[in-house]
């Protein structure tokens, strides 16, 4: 029979878990996060201040993350949403660095146009 546990308990046991608020586990992974928040902030700026290169080494860096995240034990679900978050920011501004290179124009242009342009006066 399935028994319930009480929320403190939930929450105390999670509290001394290894994948707990006193651990890398957990820590690491809440500052990584800070990679993808600053990816999407960059998603408003210019693809000319793109850098090609580190957006490759963000790319191969959460990939191999991802793979770490999945493979180490306790699995740490935490860093790997975290690295599949950054694998898809990183990866979309590395397509609007190749598209400029290419002269093409990104959809971003249109649709992110009015975070750039001055609120009219009230």
């Amino acid at each position: 029979a399935h028994q319930e546990i009480p929320m403190a308990a939930a929450f105390q046991a999670w509290l001394r878990s290894p994948v707990g608020p006193t651990t890398t586990h957990f820590w690491g992974p809440v500052a990584n996060w800070g990679f993808v928040l600053a990816g999407l902030s960059d998603m408003t700026k210019s693809p000319d201040v793109i850098s090609e290169n580190m957006q490759v080494a963000m790319c191969i860096y959460s990939g191999l993350f991802m793979r770490f995240a999945w493979k180490v034990t306790p699995r740490n679900y935490l860093l790997l949403a975290c690295h599949v978050s950054n694998e898809v920011v990183q990866g979309t501004q590395l397509s609007r660095k190749i598209m400029d290179l290419r002269g093409e124009t990104w959809f971003d242009e249109k649709y992110f146009k009015h975070l750039r342009e001055p609120k009219p006066a009230a």
